[in-house]
């Protein structure tokens, strides 16, 4: 998996549409809007990036996993645990 962004990277102005009332109370808060909204999407790329890696690598996790179910590991007769 890639690894996240960089939170020193340059700054890049977008247009969002949000709910106004909830605009309001965020404000009425005092919430950073942009930080807020980097962490959350910062949190919503790694989880998707996950389940691609995930489903991009099911067969290998599928194959390692019988394997080692059948042939176990290679430290199985070495571990004193």
């Amino acid at each position: 998996m890639r690894a996240n962004h960089r939170p020193s990277a340059q700054k890049k102005a977008a247009n969002l549409s949000i709910s106004a009332d909830l605009l309001s109370q965020a404000k009425d808060l005092d919430i950073n809007l942009s930080a807020t909204l980097e962490q959350a999407l910062a949190e919503a790329v790694r989880q998707k990036q996950r389940q691609r890696w995930l489903a991009e690598n099911k067969a290998a996790i599928e194959a390692y996993n019988e394997h080692v179910e059948t042939h176990g590991v290679f430290s199985d007769g070495l571990r004193g645990f």
